[in-house]
């Protein structure tokens, strides 16, 4: 979101600029108070002055309190910037263990091809979801045990974030339907980079968590698009237990009853090998 005045274009004072450059020299398009005072020298309410000026001139977006971002000057008369969303997610966690994740580590690792309107970022601390300009910030709680397969990714030319990998991604994603567009989604986004997927891995994560909905589910993706994976099929199998579970319970409870892995086909198995042929 950009919002534009008929303001002359912006200009920077010796401080402003020599906290711009330094800032870009850091690789910190975005930015906390507490920078703003380390770099400049100033008190904190004198740093919170001097970056409310540059706010209101469009030199930096204040995306939370104490937190803003450089808006770029071929932007021109933008006073409202996010930058990369990824990056403020990381930002808004405060130095917490964080990853992302569901939905929005798809977008990164290319395994969509829907806009993603919601970040979702995993952590074992409990925070507060915000929306920032129009983006919708989601915190989703896991336990500390659970904060396994993740990996630092490139999302800028000098910004990494912590995300869940190719495998994990999946794993969350079968686990949580809804954040991710419901099973046709993580099916497609399996397939798309099933070149890049360690089954073994998959399935070492699948049964580390012990989720049997996640075990069934697994189990299904593999077999439904042919995946050959010796020995791995029966380490799900031999988790299953009696009772049946949806296989996307996003939807109506509907369609047959699939014994092999206990579960209920409340999708059409042409709709998930349409995938394939698309």
């Amino acid at each position: 979101m950009r919002t534009y005045s008929n303001e002359p274009p912006k200009t920077l004072g010796p401080q402003g600029a020599h906290l711009v450059t330094t800032l870009h020299e850091r690789g910190r398009r975005v930015f906390t108070l507490a920078e703003v005072g380390e770099i400049t020298g100033l008190q904190p309410a004198s740093a919170r002055s001097f970056i409310r000026k540059l706010v209101d001139r469009g030199i930096a977006t204040r995306l939370r309190s104490g937190l803003y971002v450089l808006v770029p000057f071929e932007l021109g008369n933008a006073h409202e910037y996010l930058g990369n969303p990824y990056v403020v997610a990381r930002e808004l966690t405060r130095g917490k263990p964080y990853f992302v994740s569901h939905g929005s580590a798809m977008d990164i690792h290319g395994m969509t091809t829907q806009p993603q309107l919601v970040v979702y970022i995993t952590s074992p601390a409990p925070m507060r979801g915000r929306t920032v300009l129009g983006t919708e910030f989601r915190f989703v709680l896991c336990k500390p045990e659970h904060l396994f397969g993740t990996a630092e990714e490139w999302v800028e030319k000098q910004e990494k974030v912590v995300v869940s990998d190719i495998e994990r991604t999946v794993i969350d994603g079968l686990r949580q339907l809804e954040y991710c567009g419901g099973f046709t989604e993580v099916a497609k986004g399996f397939w798309m980079r099933r070149g890049e997927v360690s089954v073994q891995r998959l399935v070492d994560y699948a049964l580390h968590l012990n989720v049997g909905a996640v075990i069934r589910r697994v189990g299904y993706l593999l077999e439904a698009y042919g995946i050959q994976a010796p020995g791995q099929v029966e380490r799900l199998r031999e988790r299953l237990t009696d009772a049946y579970q949806l296989l996307d319970p996003l939807l109506p409870p509907e369609g047959k009853f699939l014994a092999r892995w206990r579960l209920r086909l409340n999708v059409d198995p042409d709709e998930i090998q349409a995938v394939v042929r698309t």
